[in-house]
């Protein structure tokens, strides 16, 4: 007896719809590009995560809050505080209370922080053209217009 549940749809893959085969492939496409970092993320010692903390700092001289840094990340982390805490004792940042409010602690990249970032500067950009260059500038425009789009209509 047939499955009434399976009718029709033996041996036939379900086509989704259009959204959904786009989050797909801009789910797919952002793992494998992903990994493309591994191995540099692996030499310098940091996580995807500890490395864009530090690329948001080295464009804040002044400093910024936990939560601006949580913010600002490319991927929400749920223990902002941990993951400071282990760039910390590294040193590759340092935290104060600022002076004016001394209930904001502000997080600043070290010395140290911005030597390691200028090392990976080159690796990392080598990574970026090798997986994308090949789309040339318009249409990396143009690409990062829809994605821009797509993240503006979805509440976050």
């Amino acid at each position: 007896m047939k499955n009434p549940r399976n009718s029709g749809r033996a041996g036939k893959h379900r086509i989704g719809s259009p959204e959904e085969s786009a989050l797909l492939e801009v789910v797919r496409t952002a793992d494998v590009l992903s990994r493309g970092f591994v191995p540099i993320w692996k030499i310098s010692g940091l996580s995807a995560t500890q490395y864009n903390v530090l690329r948001i700092l080295r464009g804040a001289h002044e400093g910024l809050a936990c939560g601006e840094i949580a913010n600002r990340m490319i991927t929400r982390d749920p223990d902002i505080t941990r993951l400071l805490d282990r760039l910390e004792k590294r040193r590759l940042i340092a935290r104060a209370r600022e002076a004016a409010d001394r209930r904001t602690v502000l997080t600043r990249i070290t010395p140290v922080g911005l030597r390691l970032l200028g090392r990976l500067d080159g690796p990392v950009q080598r990574v970026h053209r090798r997986q994308l260059g090949h789309l040339g500038p318009a249409r990396l425009r143009k690409f990062v217009e829809l994605l821009r789009i797509a993240r503006q209509a979805t509440p976050q």
